[in-house]
């Protein structure tokens, strides 16, 4: 069978980074002109589905592919142990252990006799801690010509505590002028709420790249792209049919390209009917895959308030969903904003407010409340 072009498997998702190659030369253009370039600190944010991830992976591959170090996690509970108890150590292993322990003889590992064992190196290693251990990093990469990239995805005020303590480390090193660069990802309302924090203050000054839907041209690249490098055809009516079905938004892209690729894998040219049920299977997929998860965390109020919206074909006015709802103005207002801080509904034009995800509206007219 022929590989399917839009499987992960084939890479960072080539098809969620057209028109976004600008970015990443801005962010290899940071890494070249040394500490203190804005860029060492850049932030991704949007909403689900838009591609943060997969941007943060391509980060990741093009300061590989400059000779930098990667430390990749999530901001999950305990990341910043992870790091200094497992990323830390291992980067450090890759040194010479003599070469660590001159650098660690200022800090807390003792000079000693000759025959010092890796082992015995990484004890120290770990008991230097993350500030410690950053700079001894550094050091060592710097002795080599280039640095440190620490990437974190889904960034959220859960855990505050141990960003700040990434931070701190962080901004240390910057102040010195270190090799070292940071590249988060997260929702739009969740970065907003740790920028706000009073020692993130490196975060406020970090570059913010929000992550919206991709131009029609773009879309048709990334659909026709992969499937003419695959050595089938797709053009006419067929792109114009999945393109649309995108609606520009970066999930779908790769979504309905996957679901259209697989249904005649061996054939030269993908049809009409190829594409139409390609992207219907896609939005049967995206609704378990982007819609539910988007939902799981809303009360019954927040649900009535989107099943409201969801009875009109474009921008809902807020009278209205008040009038539906049969609540006051100031209760109607306290959801809305609930709902735009979880990114679901977006402001249009005064007074007016509409879904912020593709296809959601559809996906309520097809759930009663209960099930959603």
């Amino acid at each position: 069978m022929v590989p399917n072009p839009f499987h992960p498997s084939f890479g960072v998702s080539p098809p969620l980074l057209v028109g976004r190659d600008q970015l990443l030369d801005e962010f290899v253009e940071a890494l070249e002109d040394g500490p203190g370039s804005s860029g060492r600190a850049t932030l991704y944010t949007g909403a689900r589905g838009s591609g943060k991830t997969v941007m943060l992976n391509a980060v990741e591959d093009r300061a590989k592919a400059m000779g930098w170090v990667l430390i990749s996690e999530t901001a999950s509970p305990g990341f910043v142990g992870r790091i200094a108890r497992q990323h830390l150590p291992r980067l450090l292993a890759s040194f010479d252990p003599e070469a660590v322990r001159r650098r660690l003889s200022g800090l807390t590992a003792p000079l000693g006799a000759g025959g010092l064992s890796w082992s015995t190196v990484e004890a120290h290693v770990v008991e230097a801690g993350l500030r410690d251990q950053v700079e001894l990093l550094t050091d060592l990469l710097a002795d080599n010509g280039t640095g440190l990239l620490i990437t974190l995805d889904e960034i959220h005020q859960n855990q505050i505590g141990e960003l700040r303590e990434l931070a701190t480390t962080v901004q240390h090193a910057f102040r010195e002028e270190r090799e070292l660069a940071f590249v988060g990802a997260g929702l739009a309302s969740a970065i907003s709420d740790v920028t706000n924090d009073e020692v993130l203050t490196f975060l406020r000054r970090a570059e913010r790249h929000v992550l919206g839907s991709v131009g029609r041209h773009d879309v048709e690249r990334a659909l026709k792209e992969p499937i003419e490098a695959s050595g089938r055809r797709v053009e006419g009516e067929p792109l114009f049919v999945m393109a649309n079905g995108t609606r520009g938004y970066p999930f779908l892209i790769q979504l309905v390209g996957a679901q259209t690729w697989r249904l005649h894998p061996s054939a030269e040219e993908v049809t009409v009917e190829d594409a139409q049920r390609g992207v219907a299977n896609a939005l049967r997929r995206l609704g378990s895959l982007v819609h539910e998860p988007a939902l799981a965390d809303t009360s019954a109020i927040d649900r009535s308030f989107l099943l409201a919206m969801a009875q009109d074909d474009g921008p809902s006015k807020m009278a209205d969903i008040q009038r539906r709802l049969g609540v006051d103005i100031s209760y109607a207002s306290q959801y809305r904003l609930r709902l735009l801080a979880a990114e679901l509904i977006q402001p249009v034009r005064h007074g007016y407010v509409d879904l912020a995800l593709p296809y959601l509206r559809e996906y309520l007219r097809e759930h009663a409340a209960s099930d959603v």
